[in-house]
């Protein structure tokens, strides 16, 4: 192999230690039921078409011959994928919880569903909400975004052998903000359904206590919460992949 030859594979490591970490994260790409090897050679064919773009980014880290060199750099740019990738799952991770949230306030947390994103057993509403927003990602072509993103990364965050770990600190904290405030905007009007209804109930199981008001309340508060869900569902799957789509596109 020719230096110059070996200077292009360590380059195309380099892009994927970066690249490939962060699909390993990033949701959509990440999921649990997606077979390891597949997310595997995913990330390789995306490095590989990236390649011809980024090359120039990583040529100068790529000639360092020494390997003690090299280690803080491969570090580095691992650390950094990683950096971008829980990043984008801090969202869906508030999207799990206040979709729990939701399933509580209408009395369908006990049925256990699919997961979607991780391995954890989460309420069927929840995995049905996640599972909706994933498919959002692909169906309006957010995941060029997360392409698009990888490519601007190495403009923000060059190629070294430092990882700005205040600046990630940063940037972890503010996602955290974003994105449970998104998730909270969403969940508002089942958290207003649930305390309405509950203190209605609460009232009325006082006013006649010889009558099990809760648990002949319990269909009706499903139904209830069911309709509810139905009415507003389209309007916030639009505003979740809406908020996810400008961090993408800013963040």
């Amino acid at each position: 192999m020719t230096a110059i030859g070996s200077n292009a594979v360590l380059s195309v490591f380099i892009l994927f230690c970066r690249i490939g970490t962060c699909l390993m994260l990033m949701p959509g790409f990440s999921s649990a039921r997606v077979p390891v090897n597949v997310r595997l050679f995913l990330s390789i064919a995306v490095t590989l078409a990236l390649t011809p773009v980024l090359i120039g980014s990583v040529k100068a880290a790529a000639e360092s011959a020494a390997l003690v060199a090299l280690v803080p750099v491969l570090v580095s740019e691992i650390m950094t994928g990683l950096l971008i990738g829980f990043a984008a799952r801090i969202f869906f991770a508030a999207l799990e919880t206040l979709g729990t949230s939701i399933a509580m306030a209408i009395n369908l947390s006990n049925p256990l569903g699919v997961p979607i994103e991780n391995n954890d057993d989460l309420p069927a509403l929840t995995s049905l909400i996640t599972l909706a927003a994933t498919v959002l990602i692909f169906i309006t072509d957010l995941h060029w975004e997360v392409f698009r993103g990888l490519v601007a990364s190495y403009d923000a965050l060059p190629v070294s052998g430092a990882f700005r770990l205040q600046f990630s600190l940063v940037q972890i904290a503010n996602c955290l903000s974003t994105a449970f405030f998104l998730a909270l905007r969403i969940s508002g009007p089942f958290i207003v359904f649930s305390v309405v209804v509950n203190f209605a109930i609460g009232l009325a199981n006082k006013l006649t206590p010889q009558i099990p008001i809760y648990f002949i309340s319990a269909p009706f508060l499903v139904a209830a919460g069911l309709f509810l869900l139905f009415f507003v569902c389209k309007q916030f799957l639009a505003l979740f992949n809406a908020g996810f789509a400008n961090w993408l596109i800013s963040g």
